[in-house]
């Protein structure tokens, strides 16, 4: 149940009493108790965050990687679904519309842009004309607003460099930065007293008494009434950390390509019909926030969640969907490759095409929330999960309101999108930002600073990457890289051999040639 500020809450609820008496293996560190416990910092993870941080309690998020947004919710599209590609009547199709909602009000207070640019599913034959009927219909049962089905003529006025024969066109498909909205989830969840601890991955959960030991792999333990298991990929693998689960996520990789900025060649996204074995939606086209276009992704099935590798057979795919759909689109140069990891719970081998999401409070253990399969459109529902990952909570032990919760999270303006006569203040009032690092976007140190002085304190390169789009432009840090390392060792005190990419091993520098 929740409640309000004024309203008499459980002594359980708000018990902040450490656990003491339990016994830890040699070398583990106690970490703290928490009244929540949320495993994993993807967008789902960090939108709960932000979700608990409004009521009376202390939360812990804890991350296997170097940063939140380091798995799923970097590498991929960064696409706010309208809601026709998801059986009526499921979770996915609920919480999709749900979430859709929401992204206008979570822009205003948390400093993300959200850009309507609209999407254009093309048919190019009458058997995938059949198919745009379908998701018509579908979108119609979903309560998705503004569908229209066009042809070969209106797809020229709107897109004269995209080849189809037929259209399903959505007004209200929209794009984010998906990394940018979730580190503004974690940054508002953390001023608001969330803390968040990285490069743990969780091995070993077991409940002693009335709370659950939560033991990671960088040799600390965390005690927590409530344990939110949102670990993406992995998020089987947790659950049976407590019990058995018939659920089994299987890892699908999805590769892309990332062109050069694009000025005027297309506007909208551009999406095939949804392939029929089910395992994505196809090779698409989506403009992002800063211009660039992602060409992906692909769809195959792997044995290692951990292989975001590129492989050349795909890429050579991606290259060929390009001439099928927008031709001009292969006279712009590609600047990078990179890939995610989807966790399916449809098997390779057949059965159904379609799987829910699962939330819900395990079956065997209570007080221990499950979220399992959120994959496409998870992005889009993150807000609407979290508050059902809320309800579920409140319909379990009161929940009081907290009235010190703040919304807002200050976004800077980047240097590049100023006017010269904002650039010239923000000089005076900075000098460091007369210091142009990255070249490609236009990237001061001053923001480069500001990066790495960041509210969750992570400071490896990716981290720094993905909150001032330093390392992002056409030649991804050959300029910038060095002198943010600079940074890094002289002003910061890091070792050489300190300074990695991203996650643990991934080192920039192997040793000293001399001292």
């Amino acid at each position: 149940m929740l409640v309000s500020p004024e309203t008499p809450t459980s002594s359980q609820a708000n018990s902040r009493e450490p656990a003491g008496g339990l016994s830890r293996a040699p070398g583990e560190v106690e970490g703290g108790t928490y009244d929540f416990l949320i495993i994993g910092a993807g967008v789902v993870g960090c939108s709960i965050a932000r979700e608990l941080a409004k009521f009376k309690g202390n939360c812990l998020v804890v991350e296997k990687g170097d940063d939140v947004a380091s798995g799923i919710s970097k590498a991929n599209s960064g696409v706010l679904h309208a809601g026709f590609y998801v059986p009526p009547n499921t979770l996915k199709a609920k919480l999709n519309v749900q979430g859709h909602a929401q992204f206008k009000r979570l822009s205003e207070e948390l400093g993300f842009e959200v850009r309507a640019v609209e999407k254009l599913v093309i048919g190019m034959n009458e058997e995938e004309q059949k198919h745009l009927q379908e998701l018509y219909e579908t979108g119609q049962k979903n309560g998705v607003p503004g569908l229209r089905l066009i042809g070969r003529k209106e797809i020229a006025d709107l897109e004269p460099n995209v080849n189809g024969e037929f259209a399903l066109h959505s007004p209200l498909s929209a794009i984010i930065e998906p990394y940018q909205f979730t580190i503004a989830l974690a940054e508002n969840a953390s001023r608001n007293g969330v803390q968040f601890v990285f490069d743990s991955a969780v091995v070993g959960i077991d409940r002693p008494d009335k709370r659950f030991r939560v033991r990671t792999s960088a040799g600390s333990t965390f005690f927590a009434r409530w344990v939110v298991n949102s670990a993406g990929v992995h998020s089987d693998d947790v659950s049976r950390l407590v019990a058995d689960t018939p659920h089994t996520v299987y890892p699908v990789r999805g590769e892309y390509y990332i062109t050069e900025k694009v000025a005027g060649l297309f506007q909208r996204m551009i999406y095939p019909v949804p392939p029929a074995h089910g395992s994505g939606l196809g090779v698409h086209f989506t403009p992002t926030i800063e211009n660039n276009v992602l060409i992906g992704p692909s769809a195959q099935y792997i044995d290692d969640k951990e292989d975001t590798s590129n492989t050349a057979a795909t890429m050579r795919t991606l290259k060929a969907e390009i001439h099928k759909y927008i031709p001009k689109l292969a006279n712009v140069d590609l600047i990078r490759n990179f890939s995610g990891i989807r966790p399916k719970l449809v098997s390779r081998t057949g059965g159904p095409r379609f799987a829910d999401f699962v939330i819900e409070e395990n079956p065997a253990v209570d007080h221990f929330i499950d979220l399992i399969g959120i994959e496409s459109p998870g992005l889009t529902a993150a807000p609407a999960i979290a508050r059902m990952v809320v309800e579920i909570i409140g319909g379990r032990e009161d929940l009081t309101e907290d009235s010190d919760f703040c919304p807002h999270r200050e976004s800077p303006k980047r240097f590049a999108l100023m006017s010269p006569e904002d650039q010239a203040r923000a000089i005076a009032e900075n000098e460091e930002h007369g210091v142009v690092v990255c070249r490609c976007e236009t990237v001061t140190q001053a923001e480069v600073i500001r990066a790495i002085e960041n509210p969750l304190g992570v400071r490896s390169l990716d981290a720094v990457k993905r909150r001032c789009r330093s390392m992002m432009g056409r030649c991804q840090g050959g300029f910038c890289e060095p002198r943010i390392a600079e940074l890094l060792i002289d002003r910061y005190g890091m070792k050489p051999t300190d300074i990695r990419r991203n996650v643990p091993g991934s080192y920039v520098f192997t040793g000293l040639v001399k001292d």
